[in-house]
């Protein structure tokens, strides 16, 4: 058995679905062990409460909230802070955050606050000691397997590596005010842009249709756009078109944009860089478009289609059109 304590962020929407998968590998390593959560926030968040009690239902046995006008819009130094000073005090074995930007910086920082390793973005990890992990690394294009030769495994999950499981269980709530001083202040968030409403969430949706450099210009994306409307798809692109100014960065899939775990990934005049092809490794389903029959994506492709975008991309919505009878 192992006292694990495990990171859990935040969103509009609860928990961060990374952060309950983090919170499923917890509980499977600790092997009937404890399994600590941690939730912070700012004194006036509503919605810490309700993220705490519903925690064990995914298998915490313990979770501790805390509260400190700092922690409202964000302050890594402080979660590090936090976290590291909780693991001293329940002697966890384990600390597990989510592979997300917020995580992969909160865990980075508990790490070097205990002087010890940090395995960021592990897909697999099997109890032992040492610890073994597998991890992606070089943008996902590689598994490395390694061990943790540390007293305190420090570790955060890849996105949907690991799948969420609900148990059915409760937890003892405990809340808490951190001590915490000027040092762990200095780095904050001072404001906020909100990403613009396109009506479905990259990173939750169900099915993405992608445009990459292919499609030739940001009026070119046109049907991208009218196919993913038909689907009830976001919207995606590759950075190439971000950096060309085409589409916002919101949309970026891959290693510096969303990492995506779709049921169906329709990617339109996409080479497949290693970046993009970090992003979209989830996806269950891949449907390549592209003139470039040896174009790296058609390697992870399940289906293709060999030929231009311009042309095959309006034929599939005209055949949807014609089905629905519109």
């Amino acid at each position: 058995m192992a006292t694990v304590l495990v990171l859990v962020t935040t969103g509009d929407e609860g928990a961060d679905k990374v952060a309950l998968q983090a919170l499923t590998l917890g509980r499977q390593l600790a092997a009937g062990g404890p399994v600590h959560a941690l939730v912070a926030g700012g004194d006036g968040d509503a919605g810490l409460d309700a993220v705490a009690a519903g925690l064990g239902e995914w298998g915490a046995t313990g979770v501790h909230v805390a509260r400190h006008p700092a922690l409202g819009a964000g302050a890594p130094d402080a979660q590090a802070r936090i976290l590291h000073d909780l693991a001293e005090r329940l002697g966890a074995d384990i600390v597990i955050g989510p592979g997300t930007d917020e995580g992969n910086t909160v865990l980075a920082r508990a790490a070097a606050r205990a002087g010890l390793p940090f395995a960021a973005n592990c897909t697999a990890v099997t109890a032992g000691s040492p610890l073994a992990v597998t991890r992606q690394r070089w943008g996902g294009s590689l598994l490395e397997e390694a061990a943790i030769h540390a007293g305190r495994a420090i570790l955060t999950v890849a996105p949907h590596a690991i799948a969420a499981e609900p148990v059915g269980g409760t937890a003892a709530v405990e809340a808490f005010t951190p001590d915490l001083d000027d040092a762990d202040l200095a780095v904050r968030v001072v404001g906020r842009i909100p990403a613009p409403d396109t009506g479905v969430s990259l990173a939750e949706a169900k099915v993405v249709v992608t445009g990459g450099r292919g499609v030739g210009s940001a009026e070119g994306f046109a049907p991208v756009v009218e196919l993913a409307g038909l689907l009830g798809a976001a919207v995606g692109c590759s950075r190439a078109v971000t950096i060309a100014g085409w589409r916002p960065h919101t949309e970026q899939v891959g290693q510096t944009g969303t990492k995506i775990a779709p049921e169906v990934y329709i990617a339109a005049g996409i080479s497949g860089a290693t970046q993009h092809l970090a992003g979209c490794k989830g996806a269950k389903r891949i449907l390549a478009i592209n003139k470039d029959p040896e174009a790296p994506i058609m390697w992870s492709a399940d289906y293709a289609v060999i030929g231009d975008l311009h042309e095959v991309v309006p034929a599939i919505s005209a055949e949807i059109r014609r089905r629905r009878g519109g």
